[in-house]
């Protein structure tokens, strides 16, 4: 066996193993490859054969992952949708991008910069169509019919196709006028004392800091809470109070002055800015495109963040 086969061999073994885990059997796995149950098995064998682990734990009754598993199957993704996308680019090497997309976002993100960037996209490509769904919810993509999900997150759905745009990270912020009437904290603990904008989702165990790789937690509390991240910000423009907001939203604010950044010796948490979709068959040269063009707008180190310098 040569080693283009071997490799093609391999990836059709990584296919049916996840497949497997997908279906939940190797039968449904099997009709869904329009293969045998048997050839299902041998895959899987061959598989566990490379990695030197047993993937699935497997009886008559049921089928789940070994611990080993677990770890594999996201890797394994990973690895058919870098050669999904190979195959993909050399199909349509002289392919534009056009019809519609269905884009879901966080209000905040779409307000402060995929508006800009569909905006953008939709000009170089003129055939294209951009419809964004905006909304903090959660969103089933299938039933809801969305073909790209931009979330912000380090829990990314494994049932889902991650691509990884750019990173998001936080500042805890206030007002000049709000500082001059209340001072200004020095240290996470100091937040108690302070009117903190909270997210009614996010951050409810609390503020997590990190400095010189030790952890601090500030259990905050105040009089205005909200679901959405660009209310808290409007909240503490107007001098309500301490929020914790993202780069993205906050940046223009704290160029111009509006808002200053506190703390600034203690970092948060970061997270990811990741694109979502349901499937690596197939993929629209839309999808594709967008995707290549947001992780190239934004980047690994996204320009609002040079607020942080």
């Amino acid at each position: 066996m040569n080693a283009v086969t071997k490799m093609m061999d391999r990836l059709t073994a990584m296919r049916v193993f996840i497949e497997v885990v997908d279906q939940g059997s190797l039968t449904a796995a099997a009709d869904k490859l329009d293969m045998s149950r048997a050839m299902v098995s041998r895959y899987l064998a061959e598989l566990e054969a490379w990695l030197g682990v047993r993937l699935l734990h497997r009886s008559t009754r049921s089928l789940g992952l070994s611990s080993a598993g677990q770890d594999a199957l996201p890797r394994c993704r990973q690895m058919l949708e870098l050669a999904d996308d190979v195959q993909g680019i050399t199909h349509n090497l002289n392919a534009a991008p056009h019809g519609l997309i269905r884009v879901a976002s966080s209000n905040s993100f779409a307000q402060s910069h995929l508006a800009a960037a569909a905006a953008a996209f939709v000009a170089q490509y003129p055939d294209t169509q951009v419809e964004l769904i905006v909304g903090d919810r959660s969103i089933n993509l299938v039933d809801e019919r969305i073909d790209l999900a931009i979330r912000i997150t380090n829990d990314v759905d494994p049932g889902l196709i991650a691509r990884k745009l750019s990173v998001c990270r936080s500042v805890v912020c206030a007002t000049p006028a709000y500082l001059a009437q209340h001072g200004t904290p020095l240290h996470p603990e100091d937040l108690l004392q302070h009117q903190c904008l909270t997210h009614a989702f996010f951050g409810k165990n609390g503020w997590r800091f990190t400095k010189e790789g030790q952890p601090f937690v500030a259990n905050v509390a105040g009089a205005i809470s909200a679901n959405d991240a660009n209310v808290i910000l409007q909240a503490a423009l107007a001098g309500a109070g301490v929020a914790h907001q993202p780069t993205f939203s906050a940046a223009p604010y704290l160029e111009s002055g509006q808002l200053v950044r506190l703390l600034s010796d203690y970092q948060s948490d970061e997270l990811g800015i990741y694109g979502l979709y349901t499937s690596r068959r197939h993929m629209p040269i839309i999808l594709r495109s967008l995707l290549d063009f947001l992780a190239d707008r934004f980047g690994r180190e996204p320009s609002w963040d040079k607020v942080l310098k």
